[in-house]
C-alpha cells in the first residue's frame, strides 16, 4: 500500500494546497487504515482514497475559517514540475491557476471537481467517495462550475515557452508600450508574503494597474538580482535569490498569447518544496 503514498499526497495537496498538510493527511489515514480490520475491506485502494479525500475535506474547511486572519492575499504553495522529489506525482498536480481559480469554490465542490475533471471518476464512484448521492455529486460539480464562470478549463499540461520568453525579454527591455500589449485586459497579479516579507497586500487587477506594478517591482526589487527560470504546477515560473536564498516565486498564467495572471509566492513557508 506504499506505492499509493505519491497519488493520495496529489489528491490531497490539489484540494489543500499544502504539501505539509497533505503529507500529513495521508500520514492519519495510513495510521487509521493499519488499526482496523483490513480482512474486512475489498477494495484497499478505494478505501485509503475515501479516507485522503475525507480527511481532506474536512482540513480545508478548517484551513477557510482562518483565512481572514491571514496576512494579506494566501496563495497555494507552488511545487515544480521539473524536481525528482518523488512525494507527489507530478503529473497528477494542477495547474497552478486551476489551484487559485479554486479556492473560489467550497471543499466538497473542490474535491467532486478535481475527481471528476482532473481524474475522470465517474459521479458513482465520487458519490460513495464523499458519501452524497450521484445527483448531489452533479449538483456540487455543476455549483462550481457556475462559480468558476467558465474559467477553469483543464486544457494541457504545457503552456508556450515562447511567450513566456516574449515576456522576459520586453520586461528586461523596459519596453513599457510592448509590455501592455502582452497583457490581457482583465490581468491580475496577486502576492503573498504571510505576513512574513513584504507583499502586495491586495490583488492588482488591469491592464494599467498591473503593467505598472511589474514595471516597478522589476525596477526597484529584481532586475540586479540572481534569478533563474522553470516551472512550478505545470506554468513557467522565475525564482529570485538573495545570497543564495530563494526569496520569490513569480508564476505566470497564460491564456490566448496573454499574460492573464502573475502570482507572486514570497512566504518562505511556501518556498520550502522548491529550494
Amino acid at each position: 500500500m506504499e506505492s499509493l503514498r505519491p497519488l493520495l499526497t496529489s489528491y490531497a495537496y490539489n484540494i489543500l494546497g499544502s504539501t505539509d498538510d497533505a503529507k500529513d493527511i495521508v500520514q492519519d489515514a495510513f495510521l487509521r487504515f493499519i488499526s482496523v480490520d483490513q480482512s474486512k475491506i475489498d477494495n484497499k485502494k478505494a478505501y485509503l482514497t475515501r479516507m485522503v479525500i475525507n480527511l481532506s475535506i474536512n482540513q480545508k474547511k478548517r484551513q477557510q475559517k482562518l483565512l481572514p486572519f491571514y496576512p494579506g492575499e494566501w496563495l497555494p504553495e507552488p511545487v515544480s514540475s521539473e524536481s525528482a522529489d518523488s512525494s507527489l506525482l507530478k503529473q497528477d498536480i494542477l495547474s497552478y491557476s486551476l489551484m487559485v481559480l479554486l479556492e473560489k469554490v467550497s471543499p466538497r465542490q473542490r474535491a467532486v471537481f478535481i475527481l471528476k475533471e482532473a481524474f475522470d471518476y465517474e459521479h458513482s464512484e465520487i458519490s460513495d467517495i464523499i458519501g452524497t448521492s450521484e445527483e448531489n455529486s452533479r449538483k456540487l460539480l455543476s455549483r462550481a462550475k457556475k462559480q468558476l464562470q467558465g474559467q477553469a478549463l483543464l486544457g494541457s499540461k504545457s503552456y508556450p515557452s515562447e511567450h513566456f520568453k516574449r515576456y522576459l525579454e520586453t520586461i528586461q527591455s523596459g519596453d513599457t508600450g510592448k509590455l501592455e500589449q502582452l497583457l490581457n485586459d482583465d490581468i491580475a497579479v496577486i502576492s503573498d508574503g504571510g505576513g512574513k516579507v513584504s507583499a502586495g497586500i491586495h490583488p492588482v487587477r488591469g491592464k494599467k494597474a498591473a503593467l505598472a506594478m511589474l514595471n516597478g517591482i522589476y525596477r526597484k526589487f529584481y532586475r540586479d538580482r540572481e534569478c533563474k527560470a522553470g516551472e512550478v504546477n505545470h506554468l513557467p515560473a522565475l525564482f529570485y535569490y538573495e545570497n543564495d536564498v530563494l526569496t520569490t516565486c513569480q508564476i505566470y498564467w497564460f491564456e490566448n498569447d496573454l499574460l492573464k495572471g502573475v502570482f507572486i509566492v514570497r512566504n518562505p513557508d511556501k518556498l520550502k518544496m522548491l529550494k
